[in-house]
Formats: structure tokens, C-alpha cells, sequence
């Protein structure tokens, strides 16, 4: 089978690895790939939030498989026009990508099942947003309602904060993301990720992990995408998985089929979970970078047959194999981010460092000048490494961290510090 991945970070170069070691997989392109995926994939240049031209690109390469890693593809309905080409595709419809899009139609949805979530309001303008806040006081959060690549969240510990928040929103700073936005009870309690497979009927829970949003260690500073991941997530114990499936994943699934729009792809939802019962943060459409990267490591080969099992609607048959493993990833950023930064400084060392199926290195912003590695984004490097403990799986991605020569990069030391 031809294989097209769309995207070109650290999540794809994760789903690259798997899917490449599946004996089902004949030839693999991924659009546009970047330094590391070229070393294991052909690396195609496509605008791939244009469905026509992925669509065409697909039945000129004999593709019989395409996966959309980022959400922009998946909010410009790339998905509907490969289904509607007759081609197989791993990822939700434009409609149903609103529970990423659209923060307000996430809840609304969650509304109409009583799934246990945060109290919101949305606001197309700034005085009543306001009013708002300087009513229910802090702290409270503040999120652009549109797509703001993951930065458009601001959990505000005071009232001026929240209120800077929403001139900066209205002002342009997460651009459309911002024209709308919605204001959210804070809530307590530890936050994870769980990813579940769905196929528009049956669901499938493929993983848990938790990630360090937030630039500083100990937790501290601005939130970026993700400075690191670990999976499995400690709080997300059986008993919790089953609450989550009950309460917030199948409601979800019913309502969205109930509305015509049935999701087929991988649903990542952000739990708050106190006290053993958890809520949902909120909702994402793709697998969470760099929370891929742990999940890829940790599921091989079997990625590809589970992805295709969804997106045929066989999920009802399928099953994760899991071994009783850990795995963790460190991401290696430009300093700077996730504020200005630069691009084009040289990494070395990469090529020292084994790579085998507990050890990777996964690129997120690279790309080849003059036959060097060189950066090429905020977030550069994922360290990924897999070990029968998370205390062994972090020593192993901190040792091949140590071995990197990239003066101009930086990464926290910390990672996994509240599981550990």
C-alpha cells in the first residue's frame, strides 16, 4: 500500500516511523516532511490544505491511504475531498473538526449531553467580555475561540491578567483565532491527555499521556505547544479511563452522529481530573504534539493497522497490543521561543546518537543546508526514548539530550518531575 502523510513536524515524523515499520506499507510520502522524515520517507512539496491538489497528488501516486496530522488540513475539509474522491483517509470531516475550530461548538455539544466540563461563556466583543470577568473574578481562562496553534489560552491567576488577555485577543494577537472568544471556569485538579480512535460508531481508547505545556520548568512561564510528553499518564487509572469513556467520550460521539456529522479519526480530549472524576478541558482533532511522539513509540507497527481499522470502520474488531513500557519525550526548542527566535543555526551530534525502537530522535522544525541539519522553527527536537520505568525512559532521553551540540537550543530538565 502508497501512504501520504500530510504535515511537517514532529507528530508526522512519529507517525512516519510507525507506519514505515508495517509490512502493509510499500511506499511512503509524506507532505512536507523536513530533515528527519527525509531519512525515512520521500518528502513531496504540496499545499496540503487544499483538497483538490491532495486529492490529485493522491491518485497520481496510487496512494490507497492518506493520514492528516495537523488540524489546518482537517479544518479546511481536506478530509471530505479525499472521501469524496473515493480515497481512504485517516481524520475527521471539516464539520466535525469544529470541536477544534470552534471552542463555543464544543461546548454546546457538551451541553446537550451533560458531559461534566468547565462553566463558559463566549464574546464577539471586548466590554462585555470584560464584564464578565470583573464579575466572576480570578482565576479564570480565557481562550481565542478559532485555532491559535495551541497558544491561544490564557489561564489568568488575577483579574488584570484576564482582562490584558482579552485586549490582546481583540487586538489581533492569535489573528481570526482571537475575533471571538471564550471565558472558562478554572479548574482544579491534574491535567492529562487521552486519545481515543473513533470511526463515527465504535470507539477505541489507544493511550494516555501528559505533556508540560508551559515554557519554564517547574511549570512556569508562558504556555508554548509542548516542551515535553510521558505516556501512560499515572492518573489516568483504569477506573478513570472507564468515567472518561462513560461521561465525556461516547455522549460526545452520540451527539455528533445525532447531528449528522459522525467522527471518524482520532479524538484527543484534555481531561482536569480531581478526586478520581474527570472533566474535559477541552477537545482536539489530530494526536497532540508532542504527546504523538510517546504514543508512536510506544504502539510500533500495529499505528497503521489501528489507523486503517478506523478509518474502514473496523473498529470494532481492533485491539491495542500494549507492552507494559513507558516512554518519554523532551523537546529541544530555539531559545527564545516561544517568543522571537532564530532560524538556520547548525545542530550537531545527531548523527552519533542510535536510533532503534527505544531511542529516537524526532524532528519537529529542521531541514538540510548545505548537507547540515540546521533549525528551521520554535520547537526543533523531540528526544524520544522508551524504558521498562519512566524513571528509565527519562534517563535514557536525558542522556542522548546531553549529547546534542546545539549552543543555540534549550530544553527543560524536568520533565516528568510530577509523576516522578
Amino acid at each position: 500500500m502508497n501512504i501520504l502523510i500530510l504535515g511537517g513536524g514532529g507528530r508526522e515524523h512519529a507517525l512516519a516511523w510507525a507506519i514505515q515499520q508495517n509490512p502493509k506499507c510499500d511506499r511512503l510520502i509524506v507532505a512536507p516532511g523536513n530533515a528527519g522524515i527525509a531519512e525515512i520517507a520521500e518528502c513531496a512539496t504540496l499545499d496540503i490544505e487544499d483538497g483538490s491538489a491532495v486529492a490529485g497528488f493522491a491518485e497520481e501516486n496510487a496512494i490507497g491511504f492518506v493520514v492528516i496530522g495537523p488540524e489546518a488540513p482537517l479544518a479546511a475539509g481536506v478530509a471530505d475531498d479525499l472521501r469524496a474522491s473515493g480515497i481512504a483517509v485517516f481524520g475527521p470531516d471539516g464539520a466535525a473538526a469544529r470541536l477544534e475550530t470552534s471552542k463555543a461548538f464544543t461546548k454546546q455539544v457538551c451541553d446537550a449531553r451533560g458531559v461534566p466540563t468547565a462553566a463558559w461563556a463566549r464574546f464577539d466583543a471586548p466590554a462585555p467580555a470584560r464584564e464578565y470577568i470583573r464579575a466572576h473574578g480570578a482565576p479564570i481562562v480565557v481562550k481565542a475561540d478559532g485555532l491559535a496553534a495551541g497558544k491561544g489560552v490564557i489561564v489568568a491567576m488575577d483579574t488584570d491578567t484576564a482582562l490584558a488577555a482579552i485586549d490582546d485577543m481583540f487586538a489581533g494577537e492569535f489573528g481570526t483565532a482571537g475575533a471571538a472568544v471564550v471565558i472558562e471556569e478554572f479548574m482544579h485538579g491534574e491535567e492529562a491527555s487521552f486519545f481515543v480512535l473513533c470511526d463515527g460508531e465504535n470507539v477505541l481508547p489507544i493511550g494516555t499521556a501528559q505533556d508540560h505545556k508551559r515554557v519554564g520548568e517547574g511549570d512556569t512561564g508562558p504556555n508554548t505547544g509542548g516542551m515535553g510528553a510521558y505516556s501512560p499518564a499515572p492518573v489516568m487509572t483504569d477506573a478513570v479511563v472507564e468515567r472518561a469513556m462513560a461521561q465525556i467520550i461516547r455522549p460526545t460521539v452520540a451527539e455528533l452522529a445525532k447531528r449528522g456529522t459522525p467522527y471518524r479519526g482520532v479524538l484527543y480530549a484534555g481531561l482536569m481530573i480531581r478526586d478520581g472524576q474527570p472533566r474535559l478541558v477541552e477537545y482536539n482533532v489530530r494526536f497532540g504534539d508532542p504527546e504523538c511522539q510517546v504514543l508512536m513509540m510506544r504502539l510500533g507497527a500495529q499505528a497503521l493497522d489501528l489507523l486503517l481499522a478506523c478509518a474502514e470502520g473496523r473498529l470494532g474488531d481492533a485491539r491495542v497490543n500494549w507492552a507494559d513500557d513507558h516512554a518519554m519525550t523532551v523537546v529541544m526548542a530555539a531559545r527564545g521561543y516561544p517568543g522571537p527566535y532564530r532560524k538556520g543555526t547548525e545542530i550537531r551530534g545527531l548523527e552519533a546518537l542510535s536510533e532503534d525502537s527505544s531511542h529516537m530522535v524526532f524532528h519537529a522544525g529542521t531541514r538540510v543546508v548545505d548537507g547540515t541539519i540546521t533549525a528551521n522553527g520554535g520547537r526543533v527536537l523531540n528526544v524520544t526514548a522508551r524504558g521498562a520505568s519512566l524513571q528509565e525512559a527519562r534517563d535514557s532521553a536525558y542522556e542522548m539530550l546531553a549529547r546534542i551540540d546545539w549552543p543555540e537550543g534549550f530544553y527543560r530538565r524536568d520533565i516528568g518531575w510530577r509523576a516522578l
